[in-house]
């Protein structure tokens, strides 16, 4: 490995370690904020499973990032189809998607997971510690584990199998977002598949 691709790669592990704890603090500070002042247990829940399903899209995006081939996102973008240059981008960057999108997003959102179940389990314990409260707290607890992993299991198979159906609607995505906004996640794409 070159001395060149050492210090990227250690950079590129501090700004996704430096993202990581800026996330986690923004988006941790704001559902605490929210959660504690939803007085209804459903819109916790809510709350809870949309932050979930936030970690499950970005594990596929990551995944499918990695898993997607270049010759027909090619033959796309030579027809002009809107988000398959973008869709291109994600595949030649998968090292820097992948990291963001699945070990930054994806884990992320499963560490916050767990803390939302059990601050919303912790006032039935607190104000109980009956065998149902504490009954009730071990069962969203194991609930919200059993979502995360079988959801993010569900997305791998499914990220494996419709890789290239699923870059081309984020290109599409980011093509749009380009469009509105005037921002690319990758200024100058690198050439060629990653290695």
């Amino acid at each position: 490995m070159s001395q060149k691709h050492r210090s990227s790669s250690f950079r590129n592990a501090l700004i996704m370690g430096g993202g990581t704890f800026f996330i986690t603090l923004v988006v941790g500070y704001f559902s605490q904020f929210f959660l504690t002042r939803l007085a209804s247990r459903g819109l916790s829940l809510g709350l809870l499973l949309i932050i979930i399903l936030i970690g499950i899209i970005f594990d596929i995006v990551g995944i499918a990032s990695a898993a997607a081939e270049e010759a027909p996102l090619n033959a796309k973008a030579a027809k002009k189809i809107k988000g398959a240059r973008e869709a291109l981008d994600l595949v030649r960057n998968a090292e820097v998607v992948t990291t963001f999108a699945i070990d930054l997003v994806g884990d992320v959102t499963s560490l916050l997971s767990g803390a939302l179940a059990a601050m919303i389990a912790l006032p039935g314990l607190e104000s109980s510690s009956s065998p149902k409260a504490l009954l009730y707290s071990t069962l969203l607890m194991a609930t919200t584990s059993a979502i995360i992993v079988g959801g993010k299991a569900w997305a791998r198979r499914f990220a494996l199998q419709e890789c290239n159906d699923i870059i081309l609607v984020v290109g599409r995505l980011l093509y749009e977002l380009e469009n509105s906004i005037g921002w690319r996640p990758f200024r100058k794409p690198r050439k060629g598949r990653r290695t």
